[in-house]
């Protein structure tokens, strides 16, 4: 298990031992007045006293003292965020997660997909919300599970405490891929967070190469812009994830494949047999040149 990487999981996993460790001592407690029991020689039992002493009072005593150190160390219900938090907006659709910043210096919209890099050692206030079922957010590294709701704003604060990669995963049965709707949050030192999101806020690249260009033409071709926008080629597909700077990301079909050059090529020829019932066809019908030109071109998209 990989330990706690955010202020509000640290938290979770602190009332998380304290649980434990305090259930394991009154269950002991328990065994050794069992044993006792066994041992001792028969006695008067005064039933009333052990009905109100162990029934009632304990248990009072033990959840009131609970309570009163749990509630501090309680996330907000809803929190506020600082002046200078991060606001990240993640939209949950069937199965993938829709991801988007505000760019500081132009104030545009950055749109990314299934995968949330923040800078440690800042406030991210995440606005969340689902596009047609109900999700849950939750990547256990950092903070507890969130219900994300059609029509309604959730919001979850969290301080990333460290650099690295953690695996977050819809936690709310919403469909037949619901087990293979993930994502991956990336925490990155704040200047190379800045340095990130200035390079997502720019169109993609132009093709380098002949297969490139080949693969670009293949994405116009294939109408695969009616569902995805590459701004800087076109801006009309609303359905699908924003690949822009899909090559960048780490895994694609949310968190099923690694982004290499094998695993676009399983995906973009497999996807109904990998992800069954996903709303993009497979393009097992499309030669192989024209699939490793379409792989190497959105490969190329950093």
């Amino acid at each position: 298990m990989k330990p706690a990487a955010g202020d509000a999981a640290q938290s979770i996993e602190t009332v998380t031992w304290v649980l434990f460790g305090g259930g394991l001592l009154i269950f002991l407690g328990v065994m050794l007045l069992l044993a006792w029991s066994l041992r001792s020689r028969a006695t008067s039992v005064r039933p009333r006293l052990w009905v109100w002493g162990g029934g009632v009072v304990f248990p009072a005593l033990v959840l009131a003292a609970l309570f009163a150190w749990v509630l501090p160390r309680m996330p907000a219900w809803k929190p506020v965020p600082p002046a200078d938090a991060l606001i990240v907006t993640v939209k949950a659709h069937m199965w993938w997660w829709e991801v988007r910043y505000r760019d500081t210096v132009t104030g545009a919209d950055v749109v990314t997909a299934n995968e949330i890099r923040i800078p440690v050692g800042k406030p991210v206030y995440f606005a969340l919300t689902s596009a047609d079922v109900i999700h849950s957010f939750w990547v256990p590294q950092l903070a507890g599970k969130m219900d994300m709701l059609p029509g309604r704003m959730q919001h979850l604060l969290v301080t990333a405490q460290q650099p690295g990669v953690w695996r977050g995963q819809c936690a709310e049965f919403c469909g037949a891929q619901h087990a293979q709707m993930a994502l991956h949050v990336v925490g990155l030192q704040p200047q190379a967070f800045d340095a990130w999101l200035a390079a997502q806020a720019r169109p993609a690249a132009a093709p380098a190469t002949p297969r490139q260009l080949q693969g670009r033409d293949a994405f116009l071709a294939q109408r695969c812009n009616a569902c995805h926008t590459v701004r800087g080629v076109s801006d009309e597909g609303r359905l699908g994830p924003d690949l822009t700077h899909f090559g960048s990301r780490l895994h694609l079909g949310a968190g099923i494949l690694e982004n290499t050059p094998e695993g676009r090529a399983r995906w973009l020829a497999h996807i109904q047999q990998i992800k069954s019932g996903a709303r993009m066809p497979s393009y097992d019908r499309l030669d192989a040149p024209t699939l490793e030109a379409l792989g190497d071109w959105l490969g190329a998209l950093q």
